[in-house]
C-alpha cells in the first residue's frame, strides 16, 4: 500500500507534488472536450448546435456529482490524517454508495425529461431530435461519470493524485480512436452521428469507473474496500449529503453564474457574445492551476485537521493563498501583455471581436491574482469540512456581486458593455477580501466532523465479528 502521510514534510512540496498532477487530469480533461468537439464539428452546424444545447445541463449534473464527491475526500483526508485506516475504507465505501444511488435517480430523471428542457431552451426542430438523443444517451451514461469522479476524489483524499492522471490519459487516447468509429462508423460499427459521440464518452467513462473500482478494492494505492464496506449506513450517508450538498451547490451555482452572464452579454449583440465567449474560455484555462493548488490545499489541509494539527493546517493556508496570488498574478501579466495576440488565436479573423475580447481580458487579468486567493481559502474551508461557507462565499460572489454589478455598469452607466467586463475585476477583489475576513475569523479550525469516529468504528467491528460468526 502506498503511504502519502501529508501531516509532515515540507508544505511547499506537497502542495506541489498534489496540484500539479491534478492540473495536467485537468488540462486532459479539456483535451477530452475538445476531440468531442472536433469530430461532432465535421458533421456540421446542427450537430454542434444539439451538443452545445444540450452540455450546459451535461454539465451541470456533472457538477452536482462532483460535489458530492468532496464529501468523501474531505472525510477521507481527514481520516488518513488521523491514520484511522479502517474508516477510510468504511467511508470510501459509503461515498460511492451514496453517489451511485443519486446518480441512478439523476439518470431517470434525466432521460425522460431531455426533451422537454431542449425545446424550453428553444432548440430548433432540426436540431432537437439529435441533441434529445446526445442527452439520453449521456444520461444512461451519468453513474460512469460520477463513479470515476468519485474514484478520483477518493484518490485524492488519501494523497495520491497520480493514479487518476494514468486513467484519463488512457482514456483521452481511447476517445480520439472511439469517437470516430462510432460516429461515422467502423466495419460492424454503424454510423452513428452525434449520438456516436454519446457513445463514445460513455464507453471511456464505464472502463475509467471499472478500473477505478478494482484499483479500490485492490488495496494497493492507500484505499482497500471490502463488501461490508458497501453496504449502505443511512446515518453516514446523510451526514456525507449534508457535508457534499453544499459543494455540489457551489459548483453548480458557478456553472449557471457563467450562463446567466452569457444572458447579459447577449443583449449587446453577437460581436460582444463572442468577445465574452473567448474570454471566459481563456479565463477557464487560466483558473485550471487555481482549482489544482485548491484541491491540494483541500487534502493537505483535511490530513492536518484530521491529524490534530490545526497550527500546521493554519500554515498550510497561509502558504497556499501566498502561492496562489503570486502564481495567478504573473500569470495575469503575462495575459495582460500579450492579450490580443492570445485572442486572435481563438478567432483570427475578426477584427472587432478581437479587439474587444482583448479589452475584457486586459481589464480582468491583472485581478487574476485575487481569484487565486478566493480559491485557495475555499480549499480551505472544504479540507476542514466547512463547505457551506464556501458555497455561501460563492453564491455572494456570483449572484450577490458579480451579476447586479455587471447589470447596473452596463446598463445603468456611460461604461455601457465594458461595464460587464468590468465587474469581473471587481467582484475577484471584493470575493477575495470576503474570503479572507472569513478565513481570519477562525472558525474552519473549530469543525469536527469525524468524532463519530470510535462510534462508526465499533459500529462496523463488531458487524465483522458477527459476520464471521455467521460463517
Amino acid at each position: 500500500m502506498k503511504k502519502n502521510n501529508l501531516t509532515q514534510g515540507s508544505i511547499v512540496g506537497s502542495l506541489l507534488a498534489l496540484s500539479i498532477p491534478i492540473v495536467l487530469a485537468n488540462l486532459l480533461q479539456t483535451a477530452y472536450q475538445l476531440i468531442d468537439t472536433f469530430w461532432v464539428g465535421r458533421l456540421g452546424a446542427v450537430a454542434v448546435a444539439a451538443v452545445s444545447l444540450s452540455f450546459p445541463i451535461i454539465f451541470l449534473m456533472i457538477a452536482l456529482g462532483g460535489g458530492l464527491s468532496i464529501a468523501g475526500s474531505i472525510l477521507v483526508a481527514q481520516y488518513k490524517g488521523r491514520n484511522d485506516l479502517r474508516n477510510v475504507d468504511f467511508v470510501s465505501g459509503q461515498t460511492i454508495i451514496m453517489v451511485l444511488i443519486v446518480s441512478a435517480i439523476l439518470s431517470v430523471v434525466g432521460y425522460f425529461s431531455s426533451e422537454p428542457i431542449l425545446k424550453l431552451m428553444g432548440a430548433a426542430p432540426d436540431v432537437l431530435s439529435s441533441a434529445t438523443s446526445y442527452m439520453q444517451i449521456s444520461f444512461i451514461g451519468l453513474i460512469f461519470f460520477f463513479g470515476f469522479f468519485v474514484f478520483q476524489a477518493l484518490m485524492r483524499g488519501v494523497g495520491d493524485v497520480k493514479t487518476p492522471v494514468f486513467i484519463v490519459l488512457a482514456t483521452v487516447i481511447l476517445n480520439l480512436f472511439l469517437d470516430p468509429m462510432f460516429i461515422f462508423g467502423f466495419g460492424p460499427i454503424p454510423a452513428l452521428g452525434v449520438a456516436g459521440a454519446a457513445w463514445a464518452t460513455i464507453g471511456t467513462q464505464g472502463i475509467a469507473s471499472v478500473v477505478g473500482l478494482l484499483i479500490l478494492f485492490s488495496g494497493k494505492y492507500g484505499i482497500r474496500l471490502k463488501k461490508n464496506d458497501l453496504k449502505p449506513n443511512l446515518g453516514i450517508i446523510t451526514k456525507m449529503f449534508r457535508l457534499g450538498f453544499p459543494a455540489s451547490v457551489d459548483q453548480s451555482t458557478r456553472a449557471l453564474g457563467l450562463t446567466v452572464m452569457t444572458i447579459l452579454a447577449a443583449s449587446f449583440g453577437t460581436t460582444i457574445v463572442a468577445s465574452y465567449g473567448i474570454g471566459i474560455r481563456i479565463l477557464s484555462f487560466v483558473i485550471i492551476p487555481a482549482i489544482g493548488l485548491s484541491m491540494a490545499t483541500s487534502t493537505l489541509v483535511g490530513q492536518n485537521m484530521g491529524a490534530g494539527k490545526i497550527e500546521r493546517a493554519e500554515k498550510i493556508a497561509h502558504i497556499s493563498n501566498i502561492i496562489g496570488f503570486v502564481v495567478l498574478t504573473i500569470v495575469g501579466i503575462l495575459f495582460f501583455i500579450f492579450a490580443t495576440s492570445i485572442v486572435a488565436a481563438f478567432i483570427p479573423n475578426n477584427a472587432a471581436v478581437i479587439s474587444e475580447s482583448a479589452i475584457f481580458v486586459k481589464i480582468m487579468a491583472l485581478t487574476f491574482g485575487f481569484m487565486g486567493v478566493q480559491m485557495v481559502v475555499s480549499g480551505v474551508f472544504s479540507g476542514a469540512g466547512a463547505t457551506l461557507t464556501s458555497m455561501v462565499i460563492t453564491i455572494v460572489s456570483l449572484w450577490v456581486l458579480r451579476f447586479p454589478i455587471a447589470y447596473v455598469l452596463s446598463s445603468n452607466t456611460l461604461l455601457g458593455v465594458k461595464g460587464i467586463w468590468w465587474a469581473f475585476p471587481i467582484t475577484n477583489i471584493l470575493a477575495a477580501g470576503i474570503a479572507q475576513i472569513w478565513f481570519m475569523r477562525g472558525t474552519w479550525k473549530k469543525k469536527k466532523i469525524i468524532d463519530e469516529t470510535q462510534k462508526m468504528q465499533s459500529q462496523i467491528e463488531r458487524e465483522e465479528v458477527i459476520g464471521e460468526a455467521a460463517n
